[in-house]
């Protein structure tokens, strides 16, 4: 497996311990009566779980962007340390975005998620030229 895809299998699972992150306290704050109902009515998370909500989403929409470029350089057999040191770059960004986002770092929220953007352009680039 290229460093690419192994980073694309470990931002997966970020992504599903994101999810965790999230559910187990928005479920705690919600509480069992409306998790069994039929959930018509939207619910309104706030403070740090509706950060860690936030997080989660904004991991996801990152993902819809770094998977192709992943699969891009790997398919195409153009794997380097270049566009491993991307990948790694991407995915320590969205580990760092966690709490980042959690505790709202600003600036650096938005700095660190630059971080995991540009190292996916630059994956792009690198298969590209």
């Amino acid at each position: 497996m290229t460093p690419e895809l192994t980073v694309l299998s470990l931002a997966l699972l970020l992504a599903i311990a994101q999810l965790f992150l999230f559910a187990v306290p928005a479920n705690r704050d919600i509480g069992t009566r409306y998790l069994a109902g039929p959930r018509d009515e939207g619910v309104k998370l706030e403070g740090r779980t509706a950060r860690l909500q936030r997080a989660f989403q904004n991991h996801i929409e990152g993902l819809a962007l770094f998977t192709p470029a992943a699969l891009v350089v790997a398919v195409s057999g153009q794997s380097t340390a270049f566009t491993a040191a991307c990948a790694w770059a991407y995915l320590l960004a969205r580990v760092v975005y966690v709490p980042a986002y959690a505790y709202g770092w600003a600036p650096w929220r938005s700095a660190i998620w630059a971080v995991g953007l540009l190292a996916t352009v630059l994956m792009l680039l690198a298969a590209l030229f």
